[in-house]
């Protein structure tokens, strides 16, 4: 239920506030917030199975960001920034589908 209020309030205060994402964010926040669905995703999918941990949760969620933010950066330095982040959401994507498939087979048993 905390979590729950959290992202009502959080969700709020980003209406409210507006805030502005830093010109040297803006190439890595879409590649985490697409990370952070993909841990939100997988930790669904682990409470579906019964299977959830929440040390898991909140270490894979960090280590989805930090990753695919590294790999934006490291791609950026070399000069190959569009084609590693479009790898990178390729790979979440082809990911969150598949958790997606798993939750609606343990939803709906199909």
């Amino acid at each position: 239920m905390i979590a729950i209020i959290g992202l009502a309030l959080g969700i709020v205060l980003g209406l409210v506030l507006q805030p502005d994402v830093p010109v040297w964010m803006q190439p890595y926040l879409p590649i985490a917030v697409v990370a952070a669905l993909d841990s939100l995703a997988g930790g669904l999918r682990a409470a579906l199975q019964a299977a959830f941990d929440s040390h898991i949760f909140i270490t894979s969620f960090l280590f989805n960001v930090l990753i695919a933010s590294c790999i934006v950066f490291l791609g950026d330095q070399l000069g190959v920034g569009a084609q590693l982040s479009t790898a990178v959401v390729v790979v979440l994507g082809i990911r969150i589908f598949s958790n997606a498939a798993a939750i609606r087979r343990s939803l709906f048993r199909s």
